[in-house]
């Protein structure tokens, strides 16, 4: 039996298409193995939101490359499609899979020729869409529903790599829920690029899609990975608050506390708006988990305009800050921006966030002790012990008991 092993760089969305490919390649006869094992082929899907993305992505290849130097190296993702002629010449790589070909991928692998090493179509002829799920633990799968986004940010390149927005019909999401609820798992992350702008391709909703979705059997809980606070609805927070699988945990890109900056980011919404939708969630829900994305140093921002995100997200309380320091992509407005921000002045401010999001995460657990909670429990053990995850993200630990693991407690924080 041949041995594929897979390694994902990027996010929650990737980790469930290399989860699918796994599948596929076990469907074939391949035995699964990680990827720090020997293997007769090696699948990475790629991330290239950051130039370090890039690298490590690289470098993995390399790495790879070294340690099996007859295996073929098969080079999937964001970076596939942004950069196939640069990975396509690095030593080992069999092929280069970009958004187009995800389908095709198991047939590019295991092909005994191939005319070439490039299988990559510019981004706005990208139609495909490829479902996808993850199978791996026994706690927690992550079902994409969603792929592309219209938005582009001038900072992002994750429209260039994955194109327009565009999703597979609800009927057909529901019946890999389905599939999931029956492999066991108790819990699903929906993932996506533009998560809330589902439909585009089908006339649907994301409302009407977490509503068939809340309807499958066996699943007890949801969580939405990431969602534009412009997508976020009140019609969708009222839904949710009214009873429903759905938990109390939200992942809402802020991006910055500076509305010029926000303006030139081509964000779609202002602090003002942002901070209303937050108000207007925790009237409705009670002891939320709010995790928000920022990025640091974005061309043209001043002392003054950190000092106004700094200030913004003391005053709206997250708890959990997701910091980036910004990183010039090809190809996007914001690299041909003036007034780069210096290295050393964004390592200053991540620092400086870090800080304030240990304190506000501190506080929000803080706030939460002594309350009952209900936590689902993973598999992994270190030193002894286990962990999982309360409905609002409070992360729990306990001594390790197997027969804990992939169920729902009940606990007092």
């Amino acid at each position: 039996m041949k041995r594929a092993a897979f390694d994902t760089l990027g996010c929650k969305l990737s980790f469930a298409e290399s989860s699918s490919w796994a599948r596929a390649f076990e469907d074939a006869g391949f035995e699964i193995v990680p990827a720090s094992e020997a293997a007769d082929i090696y699948v990475i899907n790629t991330c290239s939101v950051t130039e370090h993305a890039d690298k490590k992505g690289r470098n993995l290849i390399r790495r790879l490359h070294r340690k099996a130097p007859g295996a073929r190296i098969v080079v999937a993702g964001c970076q596939a499609q942004l950069r196939p002629s640069e990975l396509a010449a690095l030593e080992g790589v069999w092929a280069v899979v970009g958004s187009e070909f995800k389908g095709d991928l198991l047939r590019i692998a295991t092909a005994e020729t191939l005319p070439e090493k490039i299988f990559v179509k510019p981004i706005g002829s990208n139609r495909n869409y490829f479902p996808a799920h993850s199978s791996t633990g026994r706690t927690r799968a992550f079902l994409k529903v969603q792929d592309g986004c219209d938005y582009h940010c001038t900072y992002c390149t994750v429209p260039l790599a994955r194109g327009d927005s565009r999703n597979a019909p609800i009927a057909e999401i529901v019946v890999q829920a389905r599939e999931i609820a029956a492999a066991g798992f108790k819990e699903v992350v929906i993932t996506g690029v533009n998560t809330g702008d589902f439909g585009k391709s089908t006339g649907e909703s994301f409302f009407d899609l977490i509503k068939a979705l809340n309807d499958v059997e066996g699943i007890e809980r949801y969580r939405i990975s990431s969602i534009e606070p412009n997508l976020l609805t009140e019609e969708i927070v009222d839904w949710i608050a009214g009873g429903t699988k759905f938990l109390p945990h939200f992942h809402i890109p802020l991006q910055s506390g500076c509305d010029r900056i926000l303006a030139a980011m081509h964000r779609r919404y202002n602090t003002d708006f942002f901070r209303r939708r937050i108000e207007y969630i925790r009237s409705r829900m009670e002891h939320i988990f709010f995790g928000i994305d920022v990025i640091v140093g974005f061309p043209g921002e001043t002392e003054e305009d950190f000092e106004q995100t700094y200030r913004f997200l003391e005053e709206i309380r997250p708890a959990f800050i997701h910091i980036f320091p910004y990183s010039r992509r090809a190809g996007t407005p914001a690299a041909e921006m003036p007034h780069h921000v210096q290295d050393s002045v964004k390592t200053q401010r991540v620092a400086r966030l870090e800080q304030l999001c240990d304190r506000l995460h501190g506080e929000f657990c803080a706030a939460n002790r002594g309350r009952k909670e209900q936590v689902l429990f993973e598999s992994t053990v270190r030193g002894g012990k286990m962990f999982g995850y309360s409905r609002n993200y409070i992360k729990v630990e306990r001594d390790y008991d197997p027969a804990l693991v992939g169920q729902i407690v009940d606990v007092i924080l």
